[in-house]
């Protein structure tokens, strides 16, 4: 049975990639694309998510989100993907245009229509939020939200402690944590170290020579750089392509567990941090006398702990050949 996603996204060079596998994946219809600020401004992002769809020969509809995110000024993160957000590359204009209604709308549609669809966030969950907040019924009706966002219990990627699809819009993150909906967090952590698109990678993707494979090394060379500086790590991150590889192939997913997670909004210091209570003092009796609310709610969040690299990788490769 073919299975039917949505994805929300913030369409900048990962994002491209990950919407690439989605579309190419054989067994799964996109049902629609939705497009949130985060990355780049909204325009820019719905512009790339057309362009990929074009590339990808699809016929997915394109829907605009939120500009904005829900209570704070956008800050984008085009000095990581260039300032088209797609490495710098300047592609052609798509043929295709953006639809007329609203991504939340849009939203709400889609999952009425399909019960038990799968969601997948590749960027701030504003759209999100927004739509369960007008309908939450929502919630009981999405068979699975796979996140990419936050990180579990390791270091962030915009500030010490925060994962920038977090940090962007956290109160909508921690709307959306909050709500029952059946999540997967696949922090950023996933794209480091071995998952990492190194040089041997890099000339193995290029030797496919199909327009898949330039497309994915090309609109990340800025991202690559900017890697480099960041981290020191050598190569190519794809935090959204692992998280869109364990939506496809859920046991790519080798470790998981549920918890309580919440996303810290009033401080300036860990804003948009995820925090992953790992130990499940939330499910002590003594500890919620003492806590009260700050651990009211029992684990609600399954969160990856530990990705396949080698057959994620020959994923990527099989739908980029």
């Amino acid at each position: 049975m073919t299975r039917k996603f949505l994805i929300d996204t913030d369409t900048a060079s990962d994002d491209a990639v990950a919407l690439l596998m989605a579309l190419r994946f054989s067994g799964v219809q996109v049902v629609a694309i939705t497009v949130v600020s985060g990355n780049v401004p909204l325009a820019q992002g719905v512009t790339n998510a057309l362009y990929t769809v074009e590339l990808c020969g699809g016929e997915v509809p394109v829907y605009a989100g939120a500009a904005w995110p829900m209570v704070r000024n956008p800050v984008y993160a085009d000095w990581f993907h260039g300032a088209d957000g797609m490495g710098e590359m300047n592609y052609p204009a798509p043929s295709r245009t953006v639809e007329t209604e609203p991504a939340v709308g849009a939203i709400i549609e889609a999952v009425r229509a399909n019960p038990g669809i799968e969601i997948v966030t590749l960027g701030p969950l504003t759209n999100i939020g927004l739509a369960i907040r007008r309908a939450p019924d929502l919630v009981a009706t999405v068979g699975r939200c796979v996140v990419m966002g936050g990180s579990g219990c390791v270091v962030g990627n915009v500030t010490p402690a925060a994962e920038f699809n977090i940090w962007a819009d956290p109160e909508a993150a921690d709307l959306v944590f909050q709500s029952g909906m059946p999540i997967e967090m696949v922090g950023w952590e996933h794209c480091r170290g071995a998952a990492t698109l190194s040089p041997k990678d890099i000339a193995n993707i290029r030797s496919f020579d199909t327009p898949y494979a330039h497309f994915t090394i090309d609109c990340n060379r800025v991202a690559m750089e900017a890697n480099r500086t960041q981290s020191g790590e050598v190569g190519i991150p794809l935090p959204d392509p692992t998280a869109m590889g364990i939506a496809l192939m859920p046991a790519l997913s080798m470790c998981s567990s549920r918890h309580w997670v919440r996303v810290e909004t009033q401080s300036e210091l860990t804003r948009g941090m995820t925090v992953v209570d790992q130990l499940h003092v939330a499910d002590n009796e003594r500890n919620r006398e003492i806590w009260g609310p700050v651990v009211e709610r029992p684990p609600s969040v399954s969160v990856c702990w530990e990705l396949d690299v080698p057959r994620w990788k020959t994923l990527l490769c099989d739908l980029l050949r």
